[in-house]
């Protein structure tokens, strides 16, 4: 095998990026198109997909296009109860200081995945099933990972999903969706007030670094979340980001 420019083996390099690409463009994609994306000579393309595929990562389609395949998902399951693990001491923490429920969750192009929660204390607390996809553009988690991502990737990513409203609050215009990122951005986290359900405020905040998109959060009822919250609740928010960042990246 040839050495890549990084140090590592530049035929696994590759098999990564046409994964990478693969799910880019929605999880189905052909010869050609990988070629054209990856810059790579199509014999090439088609070497790394047929192992790919005999290892159960890739599959062949009837159209002879190629899709991600099941293998994957063992991978990610592993990968997501690892991440789980890691992250429950830090979300026991934000939930300890804050008396909320916490949750990290992480893209699932085009969706958001719930991958870890504590709850809160309180008998009337939040509740949201690990392992759920929800939408991105109405949930705090949801919007705290879109705006680490370029608006255009943003706009292929809700031209997926749409923008149904699930409730009065909802974002349901791109270009307002878009402006409430720039928000979150210059802000440092984002607000979810009764866009995913009535009644309920949250506060998330960016994972830096992550090794995909990913965002924590703390949810309550908007009688003890109100909107003043965040001078108390985004700071210890922030500092579990940063922690779980630091987390990720092996420097703790």
């Amino acid at each position: 095998m040839v050495e890549a420019k990084s140090g590592g083996v530049q035929s696994v390099e590759r098999a990564f990026d046409v994964l990478e690409l693969m799910a880019a463009a929605g999880g189905e994609v052909g010869l050609s198109e990988l070629a054209q994306s990856s810059g790579l000579p199509i014999a090439t393309i088609h070497r790394l997909t047929r192992t790919l595929a005999a290892r159960g990562y890739v599959r062949q389609l009837p159209s002879r296009r190629y899709a991600l395949g099941p293998g994957l998902i063992r991978l990610g399951d592993s990968a997501t109860r690892l991440l789980g693990s890691w992250a429950r001491p830090h979300l026991a923490v934000l939930a300890e200081k804050t008396g909320e429920t916490s949750n990290m969750a992480m893209l699932d192009s085009p969706m958001v995945v719930y991958v870890a929660q504590v709850p809160s204390a309180h008998s009337m607390r939040m509740f949201t099933e690990v392992g759920r996809r929800v939408l991105p553009h109405c949930t705090g988690v949801g919007k705290a990972i879109l705006c680490q991502l370029p608006d255009d990737e943003v706009r292929r990513i809700v031209g997926q999903t749409g923008l149904p409203a699930q409730t009065t609050k909802s974002i349901t215009d791109v270009d307002a969706l878009l402006s409430e990122l720039a928000t979150i951005r210059a802000r440092g986290y984002a607000i979810d007030d009764g866009e995913q359900e009535i009644g309920v405020r949250c506060f998330a905040a960016p994972v830096p670094g992550a090794p995909t998109p990913t965002a924590v959060s703390v949810s309550g009822p908007d009688v003890r979340v109100t909107a003043d919250s965040d001078a108390r609740m985004v700071p210890v928010l922030r500092q579990a980001a940063a922690d779980l960042s630091a987390q990720m990246s092996g420097a703790v």
